[in-house]
């Protein structure tokens, strides 16, 4: 990978984008990985190029110390930045496709396995165009489980969380939120009909949280709370587009908006009031979406479209 990197020291504000530049022709989720870096009016500052990982760079968020973490679910990385915008050692979790992190109030990480199972189910037609990687010595893409660790890589303990898989069959444990008591998390398939709930505490599943009917067109994107407890999730309605709903803690619609188009996937911590950011998986666009007016209130790209798989700011 002949790319300098650019990233500067992290200043309150900062945006992070997780966009590889897919430049592989025989694989479209491929190429060379980076993190892109904005500050906090949408202004390109500088990149970091992710030595050592194959294809997309997602999952992008914040420890408590201000360590940025990201994933690269294909080649098994987990990537560490300190706020001196330079690359930390890497520590080898597992041979697992992490791609999502949640913090726990005592220091250790839940880790969210991105796949499950070893089937690939598509429409008629049409073909997956990247490659799956299988787990060594088995001839699975994954458990999609939720794993508990230390963040010097010890596992604490494995949950086996039942997961959808998606409408593609292999949608492990791609989104998770867990709450403010620690102990139960919620979590969901990409593409599957709603959110599950997991007791930490007794390892077992609870009722689900919220579903969607077979026949109502609408699949779960992803869940996320907010950095003052609100908790938002991003669902698809057929040709209707996407939206993102404010949710209770019963799984109650509070708000509901109609995001710009489709493809807005990916959510963000934000530091700003009432602002959460939003990233578009097809277009490459990101945003400042604003719950109190629904509107997205700031605007840009990062010229790669299927590539943005993550963004969080920085809080300083």
């Amino acid at each position: 990978m002949a790319h300098a990197s650019t990233m500067k020291p992290f200043a309150r504000g900062d945006i992070f984008i997780g966009s590889t530049l897919l430049n592989r022709e025989d694989d479209d989720h491929a190429g060379d990985g980076r993190i892109i870096q904005y500050d906090s009016n949408l202004n390109e500052k500088g990149v970091l190029w992710t030595e050592g990982t194959t294809h997309l760079i997602g999952g992008l968020a914040f420890a408590p110390d201000g360590t940025l973490w990201a994933f690269d679910s294909n080649s098994y990385s987990v990537i560490r930045v300190s706020p001196e915008g330079r690359r930390l050692p890497q520590i080898h979790f597992a041979d697992r496709a992490f791609s999502n992190i949640n913090f726990a109030a005592d220091g250790t990480i839940y880790l969210g396995e991105h796949l499950v199972g070893n089937t690939v189910r598509l429409r008629p037609g049409s073909k997956l165009g990247t490659t799956l990687s299988k787990m060594p010595g088995t001839d699975l893409f994954g458990h999609g489980h939720l794993l508990h660790f230390t963040q010097d890589g010890k596992l604490l303990k494995e949950y086996a969380t039942p997961v959808h898989g998606g409408m593609t069959s292999f949608l492990g444990l791609t989104s998770a939120a867990l709450r403010a008591d620690g102990k139960t998390i919620l979590y969901l398939s990409e593409l599957s009909d709603g959110i599950r709930v997991y007791d930490l505490v007794n390892d077992r599943r609870l009722p689900d949280f919220l579903s969607y009917a077979p026949d109502s067109g609408q699949l779960a994107i992803s869940i996320m709370y907010t950095s003052d407890g609100r908790l938002l999730h991003v669902r698809a309605k057929g040709r209707e587009g996407f939206f993102l709903d404010e949710l209770s803690e019963a799984g109650e619609v509070l708000r509901s908006y109609t995001l710009p188009g489709a493809g807005w996937a990916s959510m963000g911590r934000s530091i700003e009031k009432d602002i959460v950011l939003m990233g578009n998986f097809f277009t490459g666009e990101f945003g400042k979406f604003n719950l109190a007016s629904g509107e997205m209130v700031a605007r840009a790209a990062t010229g790669t479209q299927r590539s943005l798989a993550g963004l969080a700011q920085y809080g300083g």
